[in-house]
């Protein structure tokens, strides 16, 4: 464990070195929280701003991943590029995080969020942010909007149980990545609107979104993207780094799951070791038809030392899988395409059919992410695991 500790710190310095060629949510709810004396605070706080006699954690969990605040640089005014251009660094099986609005499809490279953690954007002129833990493996968007305010957000270099802690800018608020939660601040329990998201292949983006817009690789910073400082990492039974806790042994530690979260410290998993078998799970969660489509040709972000190169390990989304007052059920047509078996018509990996009757229409998504299994379990210890 304590190799492990030590190669991986290594990696998180990594992340930060390199100096720039620059130098350089709406439905949010508040509920109350702990509060502990400022003097209990067990790390530094001269840098921050923060409101530290306003918390939900006990401090003893807040743990220095190594780098300091900003050291992971955010990407506060990032660039885009049109596919075709994207095209000439992004290889087939390469990782991306998809968010789509208002029908604008913005793709964001593992490869580079793996260097910055956080990009707050605009996508059809609203503010979201869509973040990336690679000791966690999770990827979460959510609007960037809390009470008319619009929060800008950065990385303050701790972990609580692995995850990715981030700060606002506005307040200097703490918040945890993985529950879109103010942990420690003015705005502590407040809670950030997650979106809809997904990790895809390149290539699948491409194909669904031949339009779409790109995260460019020239963001100011000299990073080595396409790299994986964080090389091995995601055997699933390996510990995970500077996690304090036992780990819920209903499936290895980092196995890959989706999940829907159900509760404040409830979800539905589904297990990527299932997703494999089945490629498509049809089901209900909490009285609501769903389905997980499951695209097996995405490659981990956190396996060989060249992202491009990384094992197949897959990617999910869940959808409502009714349209138009009708339950849909669906069947595998292969590489990333579905059926569904009422009508015939043909879907791709977002959820739109492609061809048929009901060619153009749209299954809803719902919110879910891909993570590690002892994340997705640190935080919602109350978690069901359905297969």
């Amino acid at each position: 464990m304590v190799v492990v500790s030590v190669a991986v710190s290594a990696t998180l310095l990594a992340a930060c070195g390199g100096s720039g060629s620059d130098g350089s949510g709406s439905g949010a709810q508040v509920s109350g929280g702990d509060q502990q004396a400022a003097t209990d605070v067990p790390f530094a706080t001269g840098e921050w701003d923060t409101d530290f006699s306003k918390s939900s954690v006990d401090f003893d969990e807040i743990r220095s991943g190594g780098p300091g605040k900003d050291d992971i640089p955010a990407l506060d005014d990032p660039g885009f590029v049109s596919v075709a251009e994207a095209d000439e660094y992004l290889s087939p099986r390469e990782p991306v995080a998809v968010l789509e609005r208002n029908g604008t499809s913005k793709a964001y490279p593992i490869q580079i969020l793996t260097w910055h953690e956080i990009v707050n954007d605009e996508i059809a002129g609203e503010p979201v942010a869509v973040t990336f833990c690679p000791l966690c493996n999770s990827t979460v968007a959510f609007s960037r909007e809390v009470d008319g305010r619009v929060l800008d957000f950065g990385t303050t270099g701790k972990l609580r149980r692995s995850d990715l802690v981030m700060y606002d800018g506005q307040t200097e608020s703490w918040w945890q990545q993985l529950t879109a939660e103010a942990i420690i601040g003015e705005l502590t329990g407040t809670r950030l609107e997650v979106l809809p998201s997904q990790i895809l292949s390149w290539e699948q983006f491409k194909r669904a979104a031949p339009d779409g817009q790109v995260l460019s690789r020239d963001t100011g910073f000299n990073r080595d993207y396409g790299t994986n400082p964080y090389a091995d990492y995601d055997r699933p039974d390996s510990e995970p780094f500077l996690y304090d806790k036992e780990t819920d042994d209903r499936l290895p530690p980092k196995e890959r799951v989706s999940a829907v979260r159900t509760g404040d410290e409830s979800a539905v998993v589904y297990p990527f070791s299932r997703l494999a078998d089945e490629t498509i799970v049809q089901d209900q969660i909490k009285g609501m038809p769903v389905v997980v489509f499951y695209d097996p040709r995405v490659a981990s972000a956190l396996d060989d030392a060249e992202i491009a190169q990384g094992e197949e390990t897959g990617g999910a989304a869940v959808f409502k899988r009714k349209v138009a007052g009708r339950t849909l059920a669906f069947e595998s047509a292969g590489d990333g395409i579905f059926k569904d078996l009422e009508t015939g018509s043909t879907w791709n990996i977002r959820g739109r059919a492609t061809d048929g009757d009901l060619k153009g229409e749209q299954l809803k998504q719902i919110p879910s992410d891909d993570q590690f299994w002892f994340a997705l379990a640190a935080f919602f210890p109350d978690a069901e695991v359905r297969g």
